[in-house]
């Protein structure tokens, strides 16, 4: 099976990477926004903190490859205690780590020759079964961009109690085998779409063997350090963390960090059956209790700076502009390709690489910003990023909706800060 090699000179450009990548925060009018128009989002977000829809957020709005608004709403924490809600926060990110972590993962995989959208998912885990067609008993492999593109049709989402029943706890090669032979496919892949967590596991598992490291490990070296993210990481609740450098590199204690512990700055969760919340530690089922938090569906914690720092990075061809070679994390023509519904697809599909297009949950893009020229995501504990990459501009959406409970829907809410945010731009 192939590996990626880490060169000492890449591990000393990772290294030299490390700084904090901040962008540089300016007026709106200086980016051609209006600014007087942004501040039209105050109301929907205190409106909706005020119907308890949310305890608070977070909103960062990149235009180009500068922060043009940056503001903190409510309260991070209603239980054990009150604090208030800071622009320093991080947020479980669930399901926007999809395509903050695994998606950009797997395209640097693409762009390095590793591996190829076409290859098939039984050529990295064996014995994985294809579609049959239920009347004809045609077979049909499923290939990474089905997985890309939630076209696979695999499973939504598994029985995560009946597993750990089964299975035990924190038993990711187990689970790899129950995909691999036991998950459900439900139709000819590439012909609909089927939103599924098992997808982006899966491309966990082939990337994990491609390259010999974990997720977390190859996302934090090869992602988060060369952007210089200092609070962006998976499994923040542990005593460890992952600085850089690949497999067998060195790991320094949390409280070596030149600033708080992570798990401080963590925005906390669903309160659980113990009456606590859960902060630090993934909200997802399958993330937390099989995978142990190193999974391709969830896992990232991040905060707003750091993440209008990638949507700078990918809203610009891979890099931020000026930056030093080694801080870029893909090249222009692999961020085209991802940004695009693939034409292999049926129509309906409406994916594109590891995003969400028009065909899918559009309204978290509203109603102004492009379809053709915008790529988005959500994540179930209430975050979410939406791009138009014709006007670079990004909209970056934190909350933890289910803190305390989880209850309620941002969908309006998502809808409405696009919408203020599109509206704000005044020069394209």
């Amino acid at each position: 099976m192939k590996r990626l090699i880490i060169t000492g000179a890449a591990f000393l450009a990772a290294f030299l990477s490390l700084a904090q990548n901040s962008l540089q925060r300016v007026r709106p009018e200086e980016c051609g926004m209006d600014g007087t128009r942004l501040e039209r989002m105050d109301k929907v977000i205190e409106d909706a903190i005020e119907e308890k829809t949310i305890p608070g957020a977070v909103v960062s709005v990149v235009r180009g490859d500068k922060v043009v608004y940056l503001k903190a709403y409510g309260n991070k924490s209603l239980v054990p205690e009150v604090e208030p809600m800071t622009v320093e926060t991080m947020f479980d990110l669930a399901s926007v780590s999809k395509c903050v972590s695994t998606t950009l993962c797997v395209m640097q995989l693409i762009e390095n020759g590793l591996i190829r959208l076409t290859d098939k998912v039984d050529m990295y885990i064996p014995g994985f079964k294809p579609w049959v067609d239920p009347e004809t008993g045609e077979t049909v492999d499923i290939i990474i961009r089905d997985l890309l593109t939630h076209s696979s049709g695999l499973d939504a989402y598994p029985d995560v109690e009946g597993f750990v029943a089964e299975f035990g706890e924190n038993t990711p090669d187990k689970f790899e085998t129950y995909v691999a032979t036991r998950v459900g496919r439900n139709f000819r892949p590439g012909t609909q779409c089927l939103y599924s967590c098992i997808n982006f596991v899966t491309l966990q598992r082939i990337l994990e063997r491609v390259t010999g490291e974990r997720l977390c490990d190859y996302a934090q070296s090869h992602i988060f350090d060369p952007l210089g993210l200092q609070h962006t990481c998976y499994l923040p609740i542990d005593t460890q963390v992952k600085t850089q450098g690949g497999k067998g590199s060195r790991r320094l204690p949390v409280a070596s960090r030149p600033y708080p512990a992570l798990v401080e700055l963590c925005a906390p969760t669903e309160v659980q059956a113990d009456g606590k919340p859960l902060k630090g530690a993934v909200h997802d089922p399958l993330a937390r209790k099989i995978m142990g938090g190193n999974s391709g569906n969830a896992g990232v914690f991040s905060n707003a700076e750091d993440l209008s720092v990638i949507c700078a990075a990918i809203m610009n061809g891979g890099a931020i502009p000026g930056a030093a070679p080694q801080a870029r994390i893909l090249g222009p023509l692999t961020v085209d390709l991802m940004c695009k519904a693939p034409i292999q697809n049926d129509p309906s599909v409406g994916r594109a690489l590891g995003w969400d297009k028009d065909g899918w949950n559009p309204g978290t893009r509203g109603d102004i910003f492009d379809p053709e020229t915008s790529i988005w995501h959500t994540g179930y504990t209430g975050t979410s990023i939406v791009m138009d990459m014709n006007t670079k501009t990004a909209v970056v959406l934190l909350t933890n909706r289910v803190h305390p409970e989880d209850k309620g829907s941002l969908a309006r809410l998502r809808a409405q800060v696009s919408n203020i945010v599109a509206g704000s731009v005044i020069v394209k």
